[in-house]
């Protein structure tokens, strides 16, 4: 019986059967990588922003050692303002992540179409 089983071809895949499944697969692996490419193109525009926002900015204030007859040592203070770079947008509450946007016009009927 096993060697019935072993030598039995009825059940055999044709090649055009091969070629479609084939076909389902590869198109369902293009709009998969593509989506999972926009995720992490996504998460990398995150980090950059995150690390963009830190400020940079710092202040100290001078010093100096004064003694009766004036003074001996001293160094002046310094501040640095971190300003908003030309290739940074400020984020607020609400407002669409940057990186890969993806959207959609709605095409406006015409002839007294409706839309729905």
């Amino acid at each position: 019986m096993m060697r019935d089983l072993w030598r039995d071809e009825a059940g055999f895949i044709i090649s055009a059967e091969l070629v479609l499944v084939a076909t389902i697969v590869v198109i369902g692996m293009v709009v998969g990588l593509a989506i999972l490419r926009n995720q992490v193109v996504q998460e990398l525009v995150d980090v950059a922003q995150a690390i963009g926002s830190i400020s940079q900015s710092f202040c100290y204030s001078g010093i100096s050692a004064v003694k009766q007859w004036g003074s001996i040592a001293w160094t002046d203070g310094s501040c640095y303002t971190d300003l908003v770079d030309f290739c940074q947008t400020p984020q607020t509450p609400g407002s669409p992540p940057g990186g890969i946007q993806i959207g959609y016009v709605a095409q406006q009927p015409t002839n007294g179409e409706r839309n729905f």
